[in-house]
Formats: structure tokens, sequence, C-alpha cells
């Protein structure tokens, strides 16, 4: 399953727009008084990481086996029982879930209190496009009141949203993919006017839901 997504394994590991950031802190302060917790498509493995260091019990899932998670699996199709985890948390990786509706059902059923989401936020059709063109796995990013119906449509109470600023470095964002030549020219030409310093301005939602049973 997923070897494209194995051989970036190590980069997302590495990758200091994954490893650390105000979004991170704040997933680990939201599961405050949870004791166990599913880091949904877990990628590199820092949201596990930060909840383990935080006390809590952790099962990390991935289609991807490169990314060693816990099980491997899809967020469409996760294999466990209804209310299984206190806390379930999928961050940075919702974009490239295939039917994202299903996926935050799954989350929904199998949290036994809230649901924890971060990802981009959706930043107009120039941004979707060199999404794309950078990584042709990119479905979509989101607008809030699409975060905010796909959450409802799951049966979760929306408690808390925040919009925060995340600049990542260009170069770093582009060879974590492999883009080069004139697909990176073509992502540079589409998100001239987010670019500065060789930094592309970013902005990432988080919502915290509660499960309503």
């Amino acid at each position: 399953m997923s070897d494209h997504w194995s051989e970036r394994a190590e980069l997302y590991r590495a990758s200091s727009a994954h490893s650390a950031g105000l979004d991170l802190d704040l997933l680990v302060e939201w599961s405050t008084g949870a004791r166990t917790a599913l880091d949904v498509a877990t990628g590199g493995g820092h949201v596990g990481r930060r909840l383990r260091e935080a006390g809590l019990e952790v099962v990390t899932a991935d289609p991807a086996p490169g990314m060693q998670p816990d099980v491997i699996c899809r967020a469409e199709d996760l294999p466990f029982a209804d209310a299984s985890f206190d806390v379930v948390v999928t961050r940075v990786a919702a974009h490239h879930f295939v039917d994202v509706r299903a996926a935050v059902r799954e989350l929904a059923r199998v949290a036994r209190d809230r649901v924890l989401v971060v990802d981009t936020l959706h930043e107009g059709d120039a941004g979707e496009e060199a999404e794309r063109v950078r990584d042709p796995s990119h479905v979509r990013n989101y607008r809030e009141d699409e975060w905010r119906s796909f959450l409802a449509d799951a049966g979760l109470v929306v408690e808390e949203v925040r919009v925060l600023d995340v600049p990542i470095d260009l170069d770093e964002w582009l060879a974590r993919t492999g883009c080069t030549g004139s697909d990176a020219d073509r992502v540079r030409t589409l998100l001239a006017d987010r670019i500065a310093d060789g930094r592309l301005a970013m902005r990432r939602i988080a919502v915290r839901a509660r499960v309503e049973r």
C-alpha cells in the first residue's frame, strides 16, 4: 500500500514544517485529560510522539508501511471498534483523503470524547492548482465552513476553531515531493503573491470537536 508515501517517509520525519509548530502544540493542549489517542495518517509520527510525551497511550495509523505506523490502514476504513479512543487526531493529512466525509465519519465513530483536526486551509484556485502540480496526490484543501459541515454531518459538535499562520521553507516544501524544473517554476508563479524571502505564507485550520452519543 502507498509505496509513493513510503518513499517519502524519512523526508516527513525530518520535515521542519511537520515536526514542530503552534498547531502541534495546540493538539497536545486540546488532548489534555484524555488517556488514549489515535493518530490517523500519522506520516512522520510527530503527533503520536508528542502525545506519548504528554503521557497518553497512542496508536498510530497510516496507509503507508514506510511511515512505520502501528496499524496500516486508510482514514476511510479504520479497523477499530466504536468509541475505542478518548481522542482521535489527524494533522496535515486530510487534503490527501480520497473521501474526506467518509474519513471524518470514521474519526467520529472511533472517538469516545473528541476529534481534533489540523489541515492546510483552502487559499483559492491558484493555491489548489499549485498543490496539485507540486504533488499529484493532493485532493483538496478545505474552507472553514466545509470543515464545519464535515464534522456536523458526522455527528460532532464543533467547540473551537483556530486559523494559524504557518510560513514554511519553499525549497524544502518542493523538494519533499520531488517537484523540480518546470513544475517548480509553475508552482512559484502560482504562489508568487505568497512567497517572500524564500518562505511560503500558509495557513492551517485547527478544529476541536466533541462527540455526542
